[in-house]
């Protein structure tokens, strides 16, 4: 079993880029989406051909978390996929939908492309975007040996890496990786609202790197955040704990904590830059 045909459902960057990816290696890819535009601007760019209703090996939903489940279904009645998959940045929400909604699980792989621009919509997507980066599965108890194999045939052609993590897992992580960081990037993006024209003049590529982030779309990343809230919430807490003992330390002139917090910095930056972690 191998993918010839691809559905795409949600014609933004991740869905668009997917199939730029897919048709890059020879899949025939076919588009859908609410947004009419944004299935011809995917269109114009290659990335496939809009869908006319016809059955395909695989099918995948690039919409919005909270709309998974209800999309799944709604595919799955029709018998459009043999396999289905998701790109939503959470797992647990989605897939306690498609249990309620009584979604066939065994040909469904929830999944999370680790990977992404702070620039949204089709025009921002590249065949490119997933090279390298991890994709996260996380089949359940009842997730089939065929659909695995498909999925993961997905992630390859897509040049991405498959990562098998449990849902909850994968939440949790993401909150740690992903989603607080984003918050804490538009906190530091936000301060310079107020800045004086003298002040943003100085600004230089260390500040660009930090708030690069901050630029994605409100509405979408609200929606991604009220999608793991708890945990996102918690690790906040953490970094909230670090930043106000930061602000002691400097006022007291105490420094030892401040040194505590930029040494530790080192350390957990350093998990990220070595090659393999």
């Amino acid at each position: 079993m191998s993918i010839e045909k691809a559905l795409v459902v949600g014609t933004g960057l991740v869905g668009t880029s997917a199939a730029l990816a897919l048709r890059a290696k020879g899949v025939e890819v076919c588009l859908s989406d609410i947004d009419e535009q944004a299935v011809a601007l995917a269109r114009e760019l290659g990335a496939g051909r809009e869908w006319s209703g016809e059955e395909v090996d695989l099918a995948l939903l690039a919409v919005p978390p909270h709309l998974v489940g209800e999309r799944l279904a709604e595919l799955q009645k029709q018998g459009v996929a043999r396999v289905y998959t998701d790109v939503a940045s959470v797992k647990a929400g989605p897939i306690a939908d498609a249990e309620r909604l009584g979604c066939d699980l065994t040909s469904y792989v929830p999944g999370h492309p680790l990977a992404g621009r702070e620039r949204s919509g089709p025009s921002a997507a590249r065949a490119e975007l997933f090279d390298g980066r991890a994709w996260a599965l996380c089949p359940g108890p009842g997730t089939g040996a065929d659909a695995m194999r498909l999925v993961r045939e997905l992630v390859s052609l897509c040049g991405a890496k498959a990562v098998t993590v449990g849902a909850d897992e994968h939440d949790s992580a993401v909150a740690l990786v992903s989603h607080a960081p984003h918050v804490a990037a538009s906190a530091v993006a936000a301060s310079l609202a107020s800045g004086d024209d003298v002040a943003i003049s100085l600004a230089g590529q260390g500040l660009r790197d930090v708030t690069r982030i901050a630029a994605g779309s409100p509405l979408l990343w609200q929606r991604i955040l009220a999608g793991n809230a708890v945990a996102v919430a918690e690790v906040l807490d953490r970094v909230a704990a670090d930043l106000a003992a930061a602000a002691t330390a400097l006022r007291s002139g105490e420094l030892d904590d401040l040194t505590d917090l930029l040494r530790r910095g080192v350390d957990g930056q350093a998990r990220i830059s070595v090659p393999g972690a």
